[in-house]
């Protein structure tokens, strides 16, 4: 090989003895791509992840549907109420122990 030529272009390496050996024959080197992965080796890890994230979707989803129900529940309790009967709806929220 020439020194000129670029470093990514070398053939790779014949022992020496094996070198000998063939006496100005031609040789050919295939190079094998290395084995692809199989889809499984991606889906678990994808499986795993989508179900932390529609987890995390369901915990947001769970939490605003109860923050939602106790506003509601607030503005309910205020509208019945009402600004006379707060005193009257207190007094009756009061436990009776005292």
């Amino acid at each position: 090989m020439d020194r000129r030529e670029p470093p990514g272009h070398l053939a790779p390496h014949l022992p020496a003895d094996l070198y000998h050996r063939l006496d100005d024959r031609t040789v050919v080197i295939v190079h094998t791509p290395p084995p692809r992965r199989r889809a499984t080796t991606y889906a678990v890890p994808l499986a795993v992840g989508l179900a932390v994230a529609f987890g995390f979707i369901g915990l947001a989803a769970a939490a605003l549907a109860l923050f939602e129900f106790a506003v509601r529940t607030a503005a309910l309790l205020g509208t019945l109420a009402g600004p006379v009967g707060i005193g009257t709806f207190l007094q009756l929220a009061r436990p009776k122990g005292k």
